[in-house]
């Protein structure tokens, strides 16, 4: 640990003293500060309470210096990381940050380093000291916040020669994962039975990513939500007047440029050569005496990333800024309408989408929030020629540019990491007004059920609100299911075993049931065929998934479909010994510790999940999948801090976390949620003082 100072020690102390926590039923702390700065102190504080692994591991990653813990297979990634995340320009930031925000940023520190001196215990695994400029690192709260085009950190590590690098060795995600996504929903006075505007927080991300914390100070501060770990800001809440949540998207806020390098000095721009600029980066590997120096090159456009072809591709992006953490911070203090569209016109949240709505009855939806000018005609998910400046960015966008709807005559809002060409049905806006670039997202099978349901919804409250939020369709399965009966139908004398599956998934009303066979028959199966469906992705955007669905279901080979059920048979009767295994069997929730990635075990207890993953177009999202020396299936992704509230004369808030609040196995709330989430059972929030008081479990100053 590093040395503190007696005037460190005594202005510790005094924020301490200007802190009151007080933990709920459930864990839930609630921050009273004198100060914004003083509940930023207590923040991190409890934070670091719950989970001080988890909030050093992000600034870690953050930091580029995994490879340090994790040895060499994390060294291409740590390049990667600091070509993006540039440290100099954070410690930059800092020193110019406005007074406001270098006294956040200052109780940050602070409120881990006395977390650290108060428990000598917790060993940190590497960062003995945590410095004000961090966040500066990290500047939006997405799970996923780098975005460089389609460079990879393999392409990175391969143009630096790092041994062991490969297109695929450092890509582990699983390809359902990668499609789950999160959910925002917003609920006008048209469709309101109270009259007063709803909303749905309904994040998809990895279990235990973000826990939920409540922050108020006598600045005016009051605000409910998830945050991620580490960080001083709500990333997905709302205050008594106003909420936020955040979906991701495809829209373009990063483009690759082929340089033309001459003497490795100089790049080519309007036929003039211009320097490069350089850099020596170091980096310390786990088990290796000596550092590694790679000398970082930067265009006009950005640092050079990729080698392609003999071709280098430099990166032009806006993934770390001290206005975007400023705009991150701010909304959470935001009062309205027009208060809250003032922050976004601030124009620096790269990675996200925004639903909202606010005591007033307002609605709103925004695609993207950064968004750079460009020419509309060119695909810009391809490489682009970088030695003209006529392929340089314009600018950016102004908010009102940008595709949004306000208060649609719908009286609704859904957005699932999807087109929002489809966000309030026919309120919707309108796609040929606007270049692909903005909005290149295609549709999932959960904004179709979504937006079915919206439409076919009559005026709600917040208990039909989480009723649709938890809506048990697999609306992937209305599309795959036929397929496969109608190659059996056309071919079962052929496979005369699948008869009784076949009748099987015939009855099946496609609503997930923790009892259900055919449940566990589709989704076993699906998993199957699964990297049969194309994956063909649309002009300078995502896949398509339900017109890729579509187009699969009209062109497979029967047999490749049966031949995976037969699969699934035989896979099931070996593992447990029939394949009339109900789905709650197979799929369960269960939290043995902290780590990453986590252990599970067959033998030990866990709860069955009805849940699915949403890459099937379920709402509630559950992905799980079977691990090293295991048959069941474990949960790992999906929804996680869930929140539903309605804005009236007083705000009323329900939510439900995975799990529980803490990491720490001896604590009572490291999984006392796990029974009431399998079966989405919300639990009451505290948001006003005289609330918590009455469920108050514990008070104390840091």
């Amino acid at each position: 640990m590093f040395s503190q100072t007696k005037y460190e020690i005594n202005k510790w102390n005094l924020s301490a003293k200007n802190v009151q926590i007080i933990r709920d039923d459930y864990g839930v702390p609630h921050i009273y500060g004198k100060s914004d700065a003083n509940a930023v102190f207590g923040l991190l504080y409890a934070q670091c309470e719950d989970d001080f692994y988890r909030v050093e591991l992000n600034y870690i990653e953050k930091l580029g210096r995994l490879a340090e813990i994790n040895g060499q297979k994390d060294l291409a990634k740590d390049i990667y990381t600091r070509h993006i995340l540039d440290h100099d320009a954070a410690k930059k930031d800092f020193a110019n940050s406005p007074l406001w925000l270098k006294k956040l940023l200052q109780s940050f520190a602070d409120g881990i380093n006395y977390y650290l001196y108060k428990n000598p215990s917790v060993k940190p695994r590497l960062i003995k000291k945590f410095e004000p400029w961090f966040p500066l690192l990290w500047t939006d709260g997405s799970i996923g916040a780098i975005s460089t085009g389609n460079v990879s950190e393999q392409e990175t590590g391969l143009m630096f020669g790092i041994k062991g690098t490969a297109l695929s060795s450092l890509s582990e995600k699983v390809e359902d994962e990668a499609l789950t996504g999160s959910n925002g929903f917003a609920v006008s006075p048209l469709k309101s039975k109270s009259g007063n505007a709803l909303f749905y927080i309904n994040p998809h991300v990895t279990f235990y990513f973000r826990p939920e914390v409540h922050m108020v100070s006598e600045e005016g501060l009051n605000v409910y939500g998830a945050v991620t770990w580490g960080q001083f800001f709500i990333y997905q809440g709302f205050n008594q007047y106003n909420g936020w949540m955040h979906t991701s998207s495809q829209v373009d806020v990063s483009d690759m440029y082929q340089e033309q390098l001459r003497d490795n000095s100089f790049y080519l721009l309007d036929q003039t050569w211009k320097p490069l600029t350089k850099k020596s980066l170091e980096f310390f590997v786990k088990d290796e005496l000596n550092p590694i120096r790679i000398n970082a090159s930067y265009t006009g456009h950005g640092p050079i990333m990729a080698k392609r072809n003999g071709a280098y591709i430099a990166v032009q992006s806006y993934n770390r800024s001290m206005k975007s953490l400023m705009q991150s911070w701010l909304r959470t203090k935001t009062k309205g309408f027009s208060d809250f569209k003032q922050v976004m016109n601030l124009r620096a949240n790269t990675s996200n989408n925004t639903v909202y709505a606010d005591y007033q009855g307002n609605i709103a939806y925004w695609h993207g929030n950064y968004v750079p000018i460009r020419n509309r005609k060119i695909d810009w998910s391809e490489v682009q020629d970088g030695t003209t400046s006529l392929n340089d960015w314009k600018g950016l966008h102004s908010l009102e540019e940008i595709v949004h709807v306000y208060n649609p005559k719908s009286g609704w809002i859904q957005n699932c990491n999807s087109t929002p060409f489809n966000v309030s049905g026919k309120s919707s806006p309108i796609k040929s007004q606007f270049p692909t670039y903005m909005a290149p997202d295609g549709e999932n099978f959960r904004d179709l059920n979504a937006a079915r349901l919206f439409d076919n919804s009559q005026k709600m409250d917040l208990a039909d609100l989480i009723q649709l939020g938890y809506d048990k369709k697999l609306t992937a399965f209305e599309y795959l299911l036929p397929a496969l009966v109608k190659a059996y139908d056309r071919n079962n004398n052929m496979f005369p075993e699948l008869k009784e599956l076949i009748m099987t998934l015939k009855s099946w009303n496609y609503l997930a049931d923790v009892h259900s066979v055919p449940q566990t028959l589709a989704i076993v199966w699906a998993k199957e065929i699964q990297a049969l469906i194309p994956k063909e992705k649309m002009f300078g955007g995502e896949i398509d998934q339900v017109r890729m669905t579509k187009l699969f279901v009209d062109q497979v080979n029967d047999k490749d479909l049966l031949q995976a059920m037969v699969k699934v048979k035989t896979q099931l009767e070996q593992n447990f010994g029939t394949w009339q295994i109900p789905w709650g069997d197979i799929n369960r929730f269960q939290r043995l510790d902290n780590q990453m990635p986590p252990h599970f075990d067959d033998l030990k207890p866990s709860i069955p999940v009805p849940y699915a993953s949403s890459s099937f177009g379920m709402l509630p999202s559950y992905t799980s999948r079977p691990f090293a020396q295991s048959k069941k299936w474990y949960g790992v992704n999906g929804n996680s801090f869930v929140c539903a509230v309605e804005f009236g004369k007083k705000v009323k808030a329900k939510s439900l976390l995975a799990g529980g609040q803490s990491g720490n196995l001896t604590s009572p709330h490291f999984f006392d949620q796990g029974e009431i989430y399998t079966k989405g059972l919300f639990k009451d929030v505290y948001f006003y003082k005289s609330d918590v008081l009455k469920h108050q479990k514990r008070s104390y100053h840091p």
